[in-house]
């Protein structure tokens, strides 16, 4: 039975692959889906309206002001929030259809996210159990004014013992090509925009530390393959990451560059 309580968010950007079904996941509980798109160059936007969803357009303001952005015009006071590509289990599906809304103690509840590579179900470095607050009353919570790395805080919440689908990565190719090209960009970006100087030693301090942290702490060397690409890929991200920083305050004129100014997912 479909929950009439409930909004279902998303913020988009060029997801016409993903777009479809994640509205159609959210559509089992809830009785309407709004997208804010940030300016899609491919078919989302006509792809999510066909979906049902109502569609809202927003440059990109940053992680956390983005996704508090369709919160703007929803009609219900609990939303769930989901990524493009993130779907809703059937455990899921279930343990949301027995909430009742309208009478709960709680302000919201988290659920684990169970991160995918391919058709792998990723369970070491850290990705599982990875709860979040996905379910939530917004005039009581939401996610903080940040431009990275937003989670909505868990205050007043409760725990379901139920999963989001993450399809992280198609394959250890995109996991490695993202990290690169994409995710160490953007922090990058955000560290230089906070004026730090970095020292000269920081991306390879910061990259062993990564590494050590996800494949021995974290445990990734009990994922096999996929935990030790994970743990390398995320030390080629940190070290990436300070070493960009590094650059741009040697030389500034880089960030006047498209590359620079583009990147902002």
């Amino acid at each position: 039975m479909q929950n009439k309580a409930l909004s279902g968010i998303i913020i988009t950007l060029n997801e016409e692959n993903n777009i479809r079904e994640a509205i159609k996941s959210l559509l089992q509980v809830c009785d309407e889906v709004v997208v804010v798109d940030s300016c899609s160059t491919d078919n989302t936007v006509k792809i999510a309206k066909e979906s049902g969803a109502k569609v809202f357009i927003q440059s990109y303001l940053g992680d956390g002001i983005q996704k508090n952005e369709p919160l703007k015009y929803v009609k219900n006071n609990w939303v769930l929030s989901l990524d493009a590509d993130e779907r809703l289990s059937h455990e899921l599906v279930s343990e949301i259809n027995k909430i009742d809304f309208a009478n709960t103690k709680f302000d919201g509840f988290e659920v684990r996210r169970r991160n995918m590579i391919g058709n792998r179900w990723i369970k070491t470095c850290g990705w599982y159990p990875d709860y979040l607050v996905r379910i939530y009353r917004h005039d009581r919570l939401r996610y903080p004014e940040v431009k990275a790395h937003a989670a909505v805080p868990s205050k007043n919440t409760l725990r379901l013992e139920a999963d989001i689908i993450h399809y992280t990565y198609s394959s250890i190719s995109e996991l490695f090509s993202k990290q690169i090209n994409k995710f160490s960009s953007r922090s990058a970006k955000i560290l230089y925009n906070k004026g730090k100087k970095i020292g000269p030693f920081a991306p390879f301090f910061h990259g062993v530390h990564t590494f050590f942290l996800n494949y021995f702490i974290r445990k990734g060397f009990l994922g096999g393959v996929d935990g030790l690409s994970i743990s390398i890929a995320m030390a080629i991200n940190s070290y990436l990451k300070y070493a960009r920083v590094i650059e741009w305050q040697r030389n500034p004129k880089l960030t006047e560059t498209d590359e620079f100014k583009n990147n902002i997912w």
